[in-house]
């Protein structure tokens, strides 16, 4: 997502990848030619799930911000440990009130139509999210921007109405578009994005591939392939295939099942990273019988959160026991869920429903979601909760999810899903999640959760800048939300990878974004 890497230079035996694009087309296996050049080589890296939007002040997904960020960049990013660096910023500053941010912007930087990067540009940018609220990132600290001056056309200042702890990390997340692609409209926006990064757009022909080629005037020189063709392979048996045969050169996720059988083959490397991924169930607390703290604690009793890790994740991973994975700053242990079925039944019962209910779960396509749904089902049945899957290609799913309507009018009960953010920013590890003014289509809080001592304790922690402060507040705040249970807290992920030996310069970051600023094949 947001991070740079250097690496060796070019050996003198290289992979050429042959990606022959299309409708009907299917990628060749790759296979080692002496003497092809580098600016020959392709890559293709498959994914488990489609991806949704290229907008990037409008996305709320990992695989589409990972093809992002090969094309557009922030003004800040982040560097491997998830620390922020500067990016098409060379320097910046806050207030001692944390009211004003001054950047000093990279020079000499084109945009991929030929525009230049400056000020004006960023302006742009910047403007376009705080006048439309019906983008993601308004609501994430860009409604709080009260001026932009232009000092020059290298230097600007940014002023907000009030202290905001994880302002930085959203001048991460805007991305800058071309002003030439900004004149064109959100549509255009959303399929055809113009940045400043080290690839280029190409094409997207949904449901079966994206591309991107590079960009020979990008302002960090160095060697990389040619072009990389992302394909959302929802399979995980194919995903695999794809690897093993060099139709692909990187899979993520890759599944966990198949590690040994690929670890044992000479022409595949695996990597397995910690992470900041969290696995949970979303239960919409504004439905019956969810709305009372007695059913979804009970929820969370019967599921074996260890037989999780083990049956769905084949071990790899920890137990969910906070809000937050125990990456994430100001993480505080919280007492588990155990699994005890009496007690959980003894909920149920108190709650009105000693028979059990019926209910629905949601999920996408992907081989993994569809395990751990069925792992949920099997489990809630012990007590008595009749679980019925639902699942849906992901652009379906996010239509469903986060299409404009009244709270009271959704149709989700519970959602099987995932959500990360980088280590050092708690901010969006808890506030798109858990605040009462996160509700779809402003945010991410599908459980629809509300507790007003939350809300108030969310404000206060992102006006401060005492650490010591936000320790406690955040603890106040995991405390409470862990208890009153509007997820079944599930697992941390261990990041699993799967990449051919010749492949450098692709790394996976902690929150599951793929990084290939210096992508390339040996």
């Amino acid at each position: 997502m947001k991070k740079t890497h250097f690496w060796k230079t070019l050996l003198l035996i290289v992979l050429s990848a042959i990606v022959v694009v299309g409708c009907s087309s299917k990628e060749s296996s790759s296979e080692k030619k002496p003497g092809t050049k580098s600016g020959d080589k392709e890559m293709v890296i498959a994914v488990n799930e489609n991806f949704i939007s290229m907008d990037p002040h409008n996305t709320g997904d990992t695989n589409s911000n990972s093809v992002q960020s090969a094309m557009l960049e922030g003004l800040l990013g982040f560097d491997a440990e998830g620390k922020i660096i500067p990016k098409l910023a060379e320097e910046y500053s806050v207030s001692d009130n944390a009211l004003e941010y001054t950047f000093k912007l990279r020079k000499g930087v084109k945009f991929h139509d030929g525009e230049d990067f400056n000020a004006e540009a960023v302006k742009a940018n910047f403007e376009r999210i705080m006048k439309d609220d019906s983008l993601r990132l308004n609501s994430r600290g860009f409604n709080l921007i009260t001026k932009i001056d232009v000092i020059n056309d290298y230097e600007m200042k940014i002023t907000i109405k009030e202290p905001y702890a994880g302002m930085l990390t959203r001048f991460v997340s805007a991305k800058i578009l071309s002003p030439k692609l900004l004149a064109e409209g959100n549509d255009k926006i959303a399929k055809n994005p113009v940045g400043t990064g080290p690839f280029k757009f190409v094409e997207w022909v949904q449901g079966d591939h994206l591309t991107v080629e590079r960009f020979d005037g990008y302002w960090n020189k160095a060697d990389r392939v040619k072009k990389i063709t992302y394909k959302p392979v929802p399979e995980n048996g194919s995903r695999v295939a794809m690897l093993k045969t060099g139709e692909a050169q990187v899979i993520y996720p890759l599944p966990s099942q198949n590690i040994k059988e690929l670890e044992s083959n000479s022409d595949v490397k695996v990597e397995k990273i910690p992470s900041t991924i969290a696995r949970y169930v979303s239960i919409n607390t504004m439905k019956k019988p969810f709305n009372d703290p007695r059913v979804r604690q009970a929820l969370n009793y019967a599921v074996d959160k260890d037989a999780f890790i083990s049956v769905v994740n084949a071990g790899f991973g920890l137990p969910l026991d906070s809000i937050i994975p125990s990456k994430t700053l100001h993480y505080v242990k919280q007492e588990e869920y155990q699994q005890n079925i009496e007690k959980a039944k003894q909920l149920l019962k108190e709650a009105g429903y000693a028979n059990g209910f019926k209910t629905e779960i949601w999920g996408n396509t992907n081989s993994d979601t569809m395990k751990g749904m069925q792992f949920i089902q099997q489990q809630l049945k012990a007590i008595g909760v009749d679980v019925n899957i639902k699942s849906m290609e992901e652009g379906t799913l996010s239509d469903e999810i986060y299409g404009a309507q009244k709270p009271e009018d959704t149709k989700l009960q519970m959602w099987y899903v995932s959500w990360s953010a980088y280590p050092s920013d708690t901010t969006n590890a808890t506030k798109p999640l858990f605040y009462g003014g996160s509700f779809p289509p402003e945010g991410a809080n599908t459980a629809y959760y509300k507790n007003d001592k939350v809300d108030k304790w969310m404000d206060e922690v992102n006006k401060t800048a005492d650490e010591a402060k936000q320790d406690e507040i955040y603890s106040n705040i995991q405390s409470t939300i862990y208890k009153d249970a509007p997820w079944i807290f599930l697992g941390v992920d261990e990041i699993l990878t799967g990449k051919r030996t010749n492949v450098e310069g692709v790394n996976i970051t902690p929150d599951g974004g793929i990084d290939v600023t210096n992508a390339n094949l040996k």
